[in-house]
C-alpha cells in the first residue's frame, strides 16, 4: 500500500490537542503556518525556557494512525490530532525511519528529525495513556511510539489523501532518538 496522509491538524494556541483541518501550509525552516510550534528557533514551552536560541528540530508533528487502532485495542479512545500531530499518516512505519529521511508530502518535503518524547501531560489527557506511549522493552531499552519530528525542507501545503514518498539518507543509517 501507498503510504498516505489520513488527516492534517493545526492550532495557534500552546495546547494539548490539535484542530483537524482540511490543509496545513508548511513553510521551509519555520514549520506549520499558524501552528504555536512553528518556528526557526524551538516553540516547546519548557525547551524556550532552557534556551531559547535552539534550533527548532520539532517543526512538524507526525502521528501513525495504526498507534491509534492499537491504542483502542488496549482501551484508549484517541483520535487523529488529539495527540498534538500535525500529520497523521497510514501504511507509513514512521518509527523505522533513520534519521535524516525525507519525506515528500503533496509539494512539501519534511526532513525527520527524531522521535517525539511525550510528556505527563498525556496523562491529564486520558490516565494511564502515558504508559501505553512510553515503556521499557525486555532488554530495559526506553521505546517511544509517539510518532517523529522533523524540519520543513521545501514549503508546500499538505492535505488528506496525498500520497507519501519517502527518501532515505544515505548510508550509514542513524537510528531515531529522542529530539
Amino acid at each position: 500500500m501507498t503510504p498516505r496522509v489520513v488527516a492534517v491538524h493545526s492550532s495557534p494556541v500552546h495546547g494539548f490537542s490539535k484542530s483537524v483541518r482540511a490543509e496545513i501550509r508548511l513553510r521551509e525552516g519555520i514549520g506549520v503556518e499558524g501552528d504555536a510550534h512553528a518556528g526557526a528557533t524551538v516553540q516547546h514551552r519548557s525547551r524556550v525556557a532552557a534556551d531559547p536560541s535552539q534550533p527548532n528540530l520539532r517543526q512538524v508533528h507526525l502521528i501513525h494512525a495504526e498507534l491509534f487502532d492499537a491504542l483502542r485495542e488496549a482501551g484508549h479512545e484517541v483520535e487523529p490530532g488529539q495527540l498534538g500531530e500535525n500529520i497523521t499518516t497510514r501504511d507509513l512505519d514512521l518509527l523505522a525511519l533513520p534519521v535524516g529521511t525525507r519525506l515528500t508530502i503533496g509539494d512539501a518535503v519534511i526532513t525527520v528529525t527524531g522521535l517525539r518524547n511525550p510528556c505527563r501531560q498525556i496523562n491529564d489527557f486520558q490516565p494511564g495513556l502515558l504508559k501505553q506511549l512510553v515503556h521499557t522493552d525486555d532488554h530495559g531499552r526506553v521505546v517511544r511510539l509517539a510518532g517523529v519530528m522533523g524540519i520543513v525542507s521545501r514549503s508546500g501545503s499538505v492535505s488528506v489523501a496525498d500520497p507519501i514518498a519517502v527518501e532515505l539518507p544515505p548510508p550509514p543509517h542513524l537510528p531515531l532518538t529522542r529530539v
